[in-house]
Parts: C-alpha cells; sequence; structure tokens
C-alpha cells in the first residue's frame, strides 16, 4: 500500500513537473524514479522533507479552519471579542515564541540532513570506474572518454554509454556558458562554469536509457539541449568501447563514396570530426558514428533519414538559433551526403 501511494505520488509529481516545462523525452526523466545512487539519496532526501512539510501543512490547515468555525459560531451566538489584557497577550506572545523555536529547530535538522545526503554523494566518487569529460556547448554536449593509453580515447556527442553497477566520474566543465549537467534519474543537477572544472558522479543501478537536460538557461535553445545515457550490462559496454572506439567504416556504394566526398570537399569539414576522414574539427559535434545515435540536435529531432535531410538542408528552420549555418545543397549532392552519413554507426 506504502508503495503504491508512492508511486502514485511520484506520477502525479513526475506529470506536474513536465508540465511545468522540465522538458525531456518521453522516458520516464524523475527524480522520483531513481536508478542511480546519487538520485536514490536525493528521492529519500525530497520524500523525507516533502513528508514533513506536507504533514505540517495538513495540521496548519486544518487548526486554522477549526478556529475560523469556532469563532463564527461564537459570533452568530452573540460572542464578542474582549479587549486586550496583560495576562492573554502574554500567552500569545509564549506560543508564538515557541512556534519561532520549533521552525527554526526544524530547518536546522532539514540542513543537517541534506549535508548528510551531500557527504554520502560525495563519498560515491571513492572507486571510480570509468572517467569522462563533459563539455557543454550552446545547445549541444561533447563527451570525451578518458584512458590512460591516449590511442583508447574518444569523443561522442549528446549520448553516451556506462556499465551499470559502475562509477563514472564526469569531468564537467563549459565552453561558452554556464550549463547545469542534470540526469534526474541518475543523479542531481551540476554546473558546469566557464573557467572552472567540476564533477559529478552517476552509478547506475539497472539498465536503461536515461534522459538529461540542461537545468541552467543558456540561451535561446536551451530546451533542446538534451543528453542520453544508456546504462547497459559489462559485456555490451566493452563491445560498445570497441566500436566506438572505431574510425568510420569504409564506404562501398557510389552513392556513399561520393556522399563522403561532398562532406570533404565542403564546409563541413570545417566544424565536424569524422574519424577516418579528413574532417577532425571539434567546433560542432563529432559525427564518426552519428547513425548510430537516437537523436539529432541534442535531442531535438529522431535520428531519421527525413530528419536528417531536414536538418542538413535548414538546421535552423528546426533549431533556430543553432550555430550551424545554411549549407547550400541538393540534389544528388545532398541525397549522397545523407546516404554516406547514415553509414556511420
Amino acid at each position: 500500500m506504502r508503495c503504491a501511494i508512492r508511486h502514485g505520488l511520484g506520477i502525479a509529481w513526475s506529470a506536474a513537473f513536465t508540465a511545468l516545462s522540465v522538458r525531456t523525452s518521453a522516458a520516464a526523466s524523475s527524480v522520483l524514479e531513481p536508478a542511480g545512487a546519487g538520485a536514490r539519496l536525493a528521492s529519500k532526501l525530497w520524500w523525507w522533507i516533502g513528508g514533513t512539510l506536507s504533514v505540517l501543512y495538513v495540521l496548519i490547515g486544518a487548526l486554522l479552519v477549526f478556529v475560523i468555525v469556532r469563532r463564527a459560531t461564537r459570533v452568530a451566538d452573540g460572542f464578542s471579542i474582549p479587549p486586550p489584557d496583560e495576562p492573554r497577550e502574554r500567552r500569545l506572545a509564549k506560543i508564538v515564541a515557541v512556534n519561532a523555536v520549533l521552525t527554526t529547530l526544524l530547518l536546522v535538522v532539514f540542513l543537517a540532513v541534506s549535508l548528510s545526503v551531500g557527504h554520502a554523494v560525495v563519498a560515491l566518487s571513492s572507486n571510480v570506474d570509468v572517467r569522462m569529460k563533459v563539455t557543454g556547448h550552446q545547445w549541444w554536449w561533447e563527451i570525451e572518454y578518458e584512458d590512460p593509453v591516449a590511442s583508447n580515447t574518444f569523443v561522442t556527442a549528446n549520448e553516451f554509454h556506462v556499465p551499470v553497477g559502475k562509477t563514472v566520474d564526469l569531468h564537467l566543465v563549459s565552453a561558452d556558458v554556464i550549463h547545469s549537467f542534470w540526469i534526474p534519474n541518475l543523479t542531481g543537477k551540476r554546473d558546469l562554469i566557464p573557467g572552472r572544472n567540476n564533477h559529478v558522479v552517476i552509478r547506475a543501478e539497472r539498465a536503461g536509457e536515461y534522459v538529461g537536460q540542461c537545468a541552467e538557461f543558456c540561451g535561446l535553445q536551451h530546451a533542446h539541449m538534451r543528453i542520453v545515457v544508456v546504462a547497459e550490462s559489462d559485456e555490451d559496454f566493452a563491445r560498445w568501447l570497441v566500436h566506438e572506439r572505431e574510425p568510420a567504416p569504409e564506404p562501398t556504394g557510389e552513392k556513399e563514396i561520393h556522399g563522403r566526398q561532398v562532406f570533404t570537399s565542403g564546409p563541413c569539414v570545417m566544424c565536424h570530426t569524422v574519424r577516418g576522414t579528413m574532417a577532425a574539427s571539434r567546433a560542432g559535434p563529432e559525427l564518426t558514428h552519428l547513425a548510430s545515435r537516437r537523436t539529432l540536435g541534442a535531442g531535438t529531432i529522431p535520428n531519421t533519414r527525413a530528419h536528417l535531410f531536414a536538418w542538413i538542408t535548414d538546421s535552423q528552420s528546426v533549431k533556430p538559433g543553432n550555430r550551424m549555418p545554411q549549407v547550400p545543397m541538393q540534389g544528388a549532392d545532398l541525397d549522397d551526403l545523407a546516404a554516406w552519413l547514415e553509414t556511420l554507426r
């Protein structure tokens, strides 16, 4: 029964939370549905404080209603308010003082519990299994997997994988303005501040896809700055790592070969990297395995052929204000470029 009530309240809160503008994907992105150690601690804190305040709210509301009804009844019976007298005023002053002290003590308890949860979250970083660097850009995410062996490092964008049950340290930096990294199901918010280094630790407790969102207003397309975390088994994560470290596959068909030529001979190389080609700029998202990602434009649209066409031809109509300039392209060039990009798995 208790679990059912909590689940129901969690769903109601999630619906209200989404309606209030925390725009995430269809996946259940909610701090009340924790799937990670840090989020579970935050969720317990939320329930503890929220439950306590809810009980107080109900008690105070009931007391207020009782006083109003009682006073209305007595007035109806001819009762008149007596003039102020000193003993009554002292009694009322004592009641106010006692309530002020109780309120202060309650806030101190909340502070102590919050600090305790904060220390517990920090303690999660004692044994790190995977390290990566997350850079916030207007309006997308760059993720660099770190490794003692330089050749094993690689960069991806807007989506990353982690092994279930392993501690992952995220080194957070910003390339432009203040952003805030937040995966509600896995961890609390942590700011990315230009010129400063910050860290947050996540440890997924079960496999799944978890959607995050920049939680600090960072400009026009702040609401379209999402990130996807895929938590999977050690075996699947190891296979994914091996695949991601590989360069882009060599095109085999005429269309794909021509599409790669269109990419490498045009303005695309000025902003993007595709390992295995001459494109090596990091001004825009890394595209080596673009076709394996779930979305385009940092969660703005699904990664389908139709949406890929729309993004290439006029990304400003899809995500106004994004940093990708208009690239005049049509006909066979556009079709073959899209065909090649779809092979980047």
